[in-house]
């Protein structure tokens, strides 16, 4: 599976997607299964690797259910959260958190900033199509040079529109000490590929 190639890897963090107009979205139970082979495989390999659950614009019960279901080592935030809701939502779980940040200026970029104290770690994914029907993993990215300058005070991910061919130049350019990719390694919506994660992988570690 596509969880055991990214291990295999070496990938460090494994994202796990609960959003239903996602072509990505995974049901509670199938991530479940999912996340406890990923576990298996990574011990088996001896391999550290988080496991992360992204939701977009979750309410309290979602949040519940994975947080006492999965007990994921992240949370992922890719929705529209306030630094309000962050704060409720950290004070709710006892699970570190990753806010997404959608990027079409430098003020975008400046906006982190609210919600650093809050969470382990931001990401900075390229704001979608104004008629996208998804927050994110629709392929588009963005001027990585908006990023010149800024310092998170935790380690920071560049998303959007990355793949095999063009991660090394992103992360040279935006001087990201960490990436993230889901469409940049799929052959179709939703269907991972083993050699493009392979060899995005590879690209990340020869930097």
């Amino acid at each position: 599976m596509a969880a055991q190639t990214a291990i295999d890897n070496d990938a460090d963090l494994l994202g796990f997607i609960y959003f239903s107009k996602s072509p990505r979205h995974l049901p509670i139970d199938s991530a479940h299964a999912l996340m406890q082979q990923a576990r298996q495989h990574a011990s088996m390999r001896a391999n550290k690797v988080n496991l992360v659950s992204v939701v977009v614009n979750p309410d309290n019960e979602l949040l519940d259910h994975i947080g006492r279901e999965l007990k994921p080592d992240f949370i992922q935030l890719h929705g529209h959260e306030t630094p309000e809701r962050v704060a409720d939502i950290r004070a709710r779980l006892n699970v570190p958190l990753i806010k997404a940040i959608s990027v079409s200026s430098k003020d975008d970029v400046t906006a982190a900033r609210a919600y650093e104290p809050l969470v382990a770690h931001m990401l900075f994914d390229a704001k979608p199509p104004k008629d996208a029907a998804l927050p994110g993993g629709v392929g588009a990215k963005f001027d990585w040079t908006l990023m010149e300058g800024y310092k998170g005070s935790a380690p920071w991910f560049l998303a959007g529109g990355l793949d095999p061919w063009n991660v090394a130049d992103a992360i040279i350019t935006a001087k990201a000490p960490m990436v993230d990719v889901s469409s940049g390694v799929e052959r179709g919506p939703g269907l991972k590929d083993a050699s493009l994660i392979s060899n995005f992988l590879k690209a990340v570690k020869g930097i």
